[in-house]
């Protein structure tokens, strides 16, 4: 995470870890001088924030003290080694009415700080006051020099060990990430015309930093372009962490892509770094981009215009350096006339557009594809040489893949398996044949996205609408299936969106998107 060198706080630091390192710094200064209140403020920006203070009310560590309104403040800043005020000094004393046991104006007294300095940069402040006026006549400027120095060697081991904290939990929050991707790695394969042309894309825009939107049908491998770019980016020895945008549910969306403050809600029991803080320095990969909600879509905005992350339940701002990649499955100019998504988000997002081809334009393609995947079977089932025959090759270049590669991919792997079963012993290889492939059987169920339903009478008019959608594209059959599907389940459990969302085998939360996405009504008098 990028932040300013005077910042103490990196990463998930909390005040719980924080305050006594901080306090017992400044019991330490307290016993090279003797005074009757002291604090330690740190600079943040225009403003004096107290970490730690000691005969002080607690009442000070909720203040901020704006530079500019505290005079006091101001010059001990300027100031080259500290100093102290004299006694009749005019300027207002900041702790009037903070002081342990002095609720109003302080009466004459002693005042004396000093700037403390981090890593060459200024980090803050250290005051001194006492009740009794010429208490500090004796600290000369020797001593005043080791006080300092004694401080400022504490803050620079505070900010160590902070520094290698928020380094370990970033490391493991990576480390996450990077295992939840699962699955070995892949790259694209081809050698059509199409691929050649998005490859040559690909490697143009990789090495700039240019938000990329990849774009093409569900199961094209939108996740492997978004490897390729990362792999040939400057930014390659760096994280790239995937988020299914969704599978977020909203009320967690928030807090997966930007963390939380413990406490920002109920369950947060401690601070969270969000995927854009884990991707800090490399990139971050938005699958399914589409899928948003409105509420996020704009904090992404922010984030995306600024590149600044505010978590949830804190208000600090955390730069944070990440390149952006977003994939979509939808149309979303038209969303974005729906109003399902925005379109400043959208232009945003679309900087540089790349647009994978489908299976069924790549040509032989999809024979080198279905050898890869012949390869991974072949040694995930312990068999000997799984080869398509002609005539398998012939079915896999004639039939359409609806679901592109990832239906390639399944139709491979539950042909390896027929074959290896019906194998002879000791055969040198395995032929894949036409009936192993069963394409016939895969075409009829492409379209059916939603599990299977049992016998039920259909309300009116859902067999119209589905013979209906014949004559349109296979989204639209698909969606009218769905909306058909989803409309015959409420009726079926009487409006009931908990039951309906168990028997399609998904979570109600995403079962109440997909109700509002395609618009299909609930029953009246629904619980």
């Amino acid at each position: 995470m990028t932040t300013s060198s005077v910042n103490l706080t990196p990463g998930g630091a909390s005040a719980a870890t924080e305050g006594p390192r901080y306090r017992s710094l400044l019991a330490a200064a307290r016993g090279l001088v003797r005074c009757d209140a002291a604090a330690l403020l740190r600079l943040d920006g225009d403003v004096l924030r107290p970490l730690a203070v000691d005969g002080l009310s607690d009442e000070t560590m909720g203040r901020l003290f704006p530079v500019a309104s505290h005079p006091r403040f101001a010059r001990l800043l300027e100031s080259e080694r500290g100093l102290r005020f004299a006694q009749d000094c005019g300027l207002p004393d900041p702790y009037d009415g903070l002081v342990a046991g002095q609720p109003g104006i302080l009466p004459v007294h002693d005042c004396m700080g000093a700037p403390l300095r981090l890593r060459g940069a200024v980090w803050g402040l250290l005051t001194l006051d006492a009740l009794e006026a010429g208490t500090f006549e004796a600290v000369g400027p020797a001593q005043l020099d080791a006080l300092v120095a004694l401080v400022e060697t504490g803050i620079e081991a505070a900010h160590t060990i902070q520094e290698m904290e928020a380094r370990a939990m970033r490391e493991q929050a990576v480390a996450q990430a990077l295992r939840s991707g699962g699955g070995a790695a892949r790259e694209l394969l081809g050698s059509s015309p199409a691929m050649k042309q998005l490859c040559s894309e690909i490697d143009t825009v990789a090495v700039s930093d240019l938000t990329v939107l990849v774009l093409g049908e569900t199961g094209v491998g939108k996740d492997l372009v978004a490897q390729r770019l990362h792999a040939r980016s400057r930014r390659s020895d760096e994280p790239l962490v995937q988020v299914n945008c969704a599978a977020l549910p909203e009320a967690l969306a928030d807090s997966e892509l930007f963390g939380h403050k413990r406490g920002a809600f109920t369950g947060a029991v401690q601070d969270r770094s969000g995927k854009f803080e884990i991707a800090d320095g490399g990139t971050l990969f938005l699958d399914e981009v589409g899928e948003l909600p409105l509420t996020v879509q704009a904090k992404l905005l922010r984030v995306l215009q600024s590149g600044e992350v505010q978590r949830p339940g804190s208000d600090r701002m955390l730069k944070v350096d990440v390149r952006v990649i977003a994939a979509t499955n939808r149309d979303l100019p038209a969303a974005i006339a729906q109003g399902r998504f925005r379109a400043d988000l959208y232009h945003r997002l679309s900087v540089y557009p790349l647009v994978v081809p489908p299976l069924r334009e790549r040509g032989r393609d999809v024979v080198a594809l279905a050898g890869g995947f012949l390869e991974e079977n072949q040694h995930r089932l312990g068999a000997r040489n799984l080869r398509l025959s002609p005539a398998s090759k012939a079915a896999l270049l004639a039939h359409g893949w609806p679901g592109n590669v990832r239906e390639l991919e399944h139709v491979i792997s539950r042909a390896s398996l027929r074959a290896f079963r019906e194998q002879r012993r000791g055969a040198r290889w395995t032929a894949i044949e036409p009936h192993h492939l069963a394409l016939d059987a895969a075409a009829a169920g492409s379209s059916a996205t939603l599990p299977s339903m049992p016998p039920a009478p259909a309300p009116a008019g859902s067999q119209a609408s589905l013979a209906g959608a014949g004559g349109g594209t296979l989204r639209e059959a698909t969606e009218a299936f769905q909306r058909a599907w989803l409309a015959e389940a409420l009726a079926r459990h009487r409006g009931h969106v908990a039951n309906a969302a168990r028997e399609a085998g998904i979570d109600r939360s995403n079962f109440h998107r997909t109700l509002r996405k395609l618009g299909v009504p609930r029953p009246d008098g629904a619980p």
